[in-house]
Formats: C-alpha cells, structure tokens, sequence
C-alpha cells in the first residue's frame, strides 16, 4: 500500500478584485496526481508561483483541497476528524520549511523548540523527552553547548538544523522539505542537503523535496515531478533526467542549471509566466514554448506514458 495518494486535487484561492464587486479566482493547484511509497523521495521542481509551496502544504495537511481526494494509508485524510487528523496524521509527517529564522520562534531555547512536539502529543515522560531532545541534536549535529542559545544567536545552517531535529521528534514517515536551503549561504547548502540524505536512509524516511534547482532535486529524489503554472506536466524516475525527459518545459530547467557531467545548450524562455487567475487555454505552458502550435491551444495535452513512473503531457515531446 501506498503511504500517500493524491487524486485529482484542486486548490482554487479567492482574492479581492480590483472592480468594487466580485473576486479573481487563483488556480494554485490544478488537477493534481502523486503516489508516494514509504521510503520514496520525490523531488517537485518548477520556477517560483507554479505551485510547489501549495502542493508541499496539501501533502502535510495544512491546505485544504478544493476539489479531490488526499488519502493517508489508503484512507482520506480531510474525511477524518481534527482529532484523528492529528493522531493518525500529524505524528507522521514532518515539515521543514524555507526559512528557518522565521520558522522558529526566537523567544524559545533550542531546546524547548525541539521538545515543543513530544510536549504537544505528550510522548513520554519529561526526562525521557529531555533524552529525546539531546539524542535529536546529536543526529543533525547540534553541540549540547546551543541547548539553552535562543535562534538568533545560532548561524543559519545551525538554525536549520533545529527545524529538522524539530520535523523528526515525533519519527515520522514522511519528512517535507519545502526549498530547505534557498535561503542558506552556498558553503552551507552542501552540509544540509548531505544530513538530510543521511537522515533519510538512517531512519528509513519517505520524503518530499522541494526546489526550484533541478540539479539539487535530481541527486535527492528517486522521481521527479515537473510543475508548471499550478499543473504537473511530467513525471520522470530521476535516473532518466536528462536524457530521456519529454516536456520542453523540463528540458529548458535543466539547461538553466549547468552541469560538468551533462553539457546541455541553454534554452531560453521568452515571455513572462501567465496569470494563474487567468491560465491559457489547451497546455499552460504554449505562450513560451517554442515548440507551440495551434493545435496546443486547443485542448489540455493528454496524459502520455513514455514507461514505468514516467508521465509527460505535451504534443510535440523532446525525442
């Protein structure tokens, strides 16, 4: 059994329009589908404002769907209660999210940050969360030494390192990595990246990384799903990044982020991303693809297998 589903999930956000009555409808997500397995990562990749953020906050319970089914363990996961939501739910996946200065609260000791969970779900008795607290910064490299230290007194690396200890007390099975170190120095990105890896084959973690750096996606993830303009648009095993991916939209992410191993020509996109209150018509992405047609603007590309977990939609694929 799969450890998560989503099936044909919609999130539609209702903002004030500049006319005196009505609203703008924003279609943050549009007909989404993901299945992940324990133990899997998935990486989602795509520029900013095309929905990565509103699917990683549905995977973990904090958005509501519009519109279709996120089941949890093979049972639908807003068809609980708040309080089985919790228990069933909440105890099992961990977030981490961009920014860690302003993910933890920094009137708190490090300590009592990463305790905050077992305290909320009451797990133990309070020398054995003590116990949990100190043997959580020692598996992401906390020194004792910062357990009484407030955020703004550790580096940025180390503050992220309390929001991952902090996603593990309660051992969930799913960790949610939401673009963990685009706010972090360069020199600091590497260590994160490397502990969270570790982290996942030590304690055996499904895991949902976040990124718009299609380079950092592909060494952390076994598939990888492309989004555009709220849609996914493909869906690929990451052993087939690059060579075998079909929508030109993925192909042009990986030539932006050069590599030494793939020499890829950079393609640029012209144009700016459209309005997700007003996507276009047939494929999102035809007003900057230069493979578009008329026949692109017609109707929603359909859905095409090109293998075992690899799906793309597009009418003119990359060969």
């Amino acid at each position: 059994m799969s450890l998560l589903e989503l099936d044909g999930v919609h999130v539609v956000h209702q903002v004030r329009a500049r006319r005196i009555f009505g609203h703008d409808d924003v279609y943050a997500l549009t007909d989404a589908h993901l299945r992940l397995d324990p133990g899997e990562t998935v990486g989602v990749v795509g520029e900013s404002g095309c929905g990565k953020s509103t699917l990683a906050r549905v995977i973990v319970g904090l958005q509501q769907p519009t519109q279709g089914t996120v089941r949890y363990g093979g049972e639908s996961l807003w068809g609980m209660s708040t309080t089985q939501r919790a228990e069933r739910f909440g105890r099992d996946v961990g977030m981490i999210f961009q920014d860690p200065t302003t993910a933890l609260n920094r009137r708190l000791s490090i300590a009592k940050i990463i305790r905050d969970p077992l305290d909320v779900h009451r797990v133990g008795t309070s020398d054995e969360r003590d116990e949990r607290v100190r043997e959580l910064m020692s598996l992401v490299g906390l020194p004792d030494s910062v357990a009484d230290a407030v955020p703004g007194q550790l580096s940025g690396g180390q503050r992220q390192r309390v929001a991952i200890a902090r996603a593990l007390a309660l051992r969930p099975k799913l960790l949610v990595a939401d673009e963990p170190t685009s706010a972090l120095d360069v020199s600091v990105r590497a260590q994160i990246l490397n502990l969270l890896i570790d982290l996942r084959e030590r304690l055996g973690l499904a895991m949902v990384f976040v990124s718009h750096d299609i380079q950092t996606v592909r060494r952390m993830s076994d598939r990888i799903i492309t989004m555009y303009l709220g849609r996914i648009v493909e869906a690929a095993p990451a052993s087939a990044v690059p060579a075998s991916t079909h929508h030109p939209y993925m192909r042009a992410l990986f030539s932006a982020t050069p590599s030494l191993r793939h020499a890829v020509a950079p393609i640029v996109l012209s144009g700016p991303v459209p309005s997700a209150t007003n996507p276009p018509s047939g494929c999102n992405f035809r007003t900057r693809c230069w493979k578009a047609t008329e026949e692109c603007a017609a109707e929603l590309p359909p859905l095409t297998t090109a293998g075992a977990g690899h799906t793309y939609r597009c009418i003119h694929p990359e060969s």
